[in-house]
């Protein structure tokens, strides 16, 4: 098995982003599955581009895509990417797009990965974990719309999805008082148990009311 692991580039002005950080640093194996990686960037269309391409390269069984979502203060696994974009800062190019993404795709899709089981794998190895239920509407929901679109259409069966980490606990030193952070480590413990549970999980039960959302 081979799980495909994406991590965007620094943007709005910042030298470093956590996502790419943490992705970087991840094992080259876990679970028995061979992990590759890839650095995308945070331009739209080109950045869903990018995944695709090395979809198309690598033939991944398993496709996670990070992001960098300043101000949550847990790592965040995705449940829906919805067709819609409205920038509310540019792009590394200077691109802020409003409008829908695919013009004639769904509204929405829905992670096909264990997002539940993901937190709970990640809560089990000490990090702060919660599912989320909003990309957001700049490149990180565009990735994770065009992704699951990608998949749906392209490569049946393939899985995939998108997690959300925090600031870099180096990041949040320039920052205001109280603004939520995370080290890099700790970001590479939790992507490494979430990328195990995805692996290994045979279902994605949750418990009602168990309060996973952020």
């Amino acid at each position: 098995m081979k799980v495909l692991v994406t991590g965007f580039e620094p943007f709005g002005g910042a030298t470093i982003n956590p996502a790419l950080e943490a992705v970087m640093r991840l094992p080259n194996e876990i679970a028995g599955a061979e992990v590759v990686t890839a650095q995308i960037p945070v331009v739209f269309g080109k950045d869903a581009a990018a995944v695709a391409a090395a979809i198309d390269a690598e033939r991944p069984d398993v496709v996670l895509c990070v992001g960098q979502a300043g101000g949550r203060s847990h790592i965040t696994p995705e449940f829906v990417g919805i067709n819609y974009a409205n920038a509310r800062i540019p792009d590394n190019e200077g691109n802020q797009p409003i409008g829908r993404l695919e013009e004639d795709g769904p509204d929405a899709y829905f992670a096909t990965l264990p997002v539940f089981a993901m937190v709970d794998a990640a809560r089990a190895a000490g990090v702060p974990a919660a599912v989320s239920y909003t990309a957001g509407t700049f490149c990180c929901n565009e990735v994770l719309y065009e992704l699951l679109h990608t998949l749906a259409t392209r490569h049946l069966g393939v899985r995939g999805g998108f997690v959300h980490v925090p600031y870099a606990t180096e990041q949040a030193v320039t920052m205001g008082e109280g603004t939520a952070s995370m080290s890099v480590d700790m970001m590479v413990t939790g992507l490494t148990a979430m990328i195990e549970a995805a692996v290994t999980a045979s279902d994605d039960a949750v418990a009602a009311g168990e309060g996973t959302e952020q």
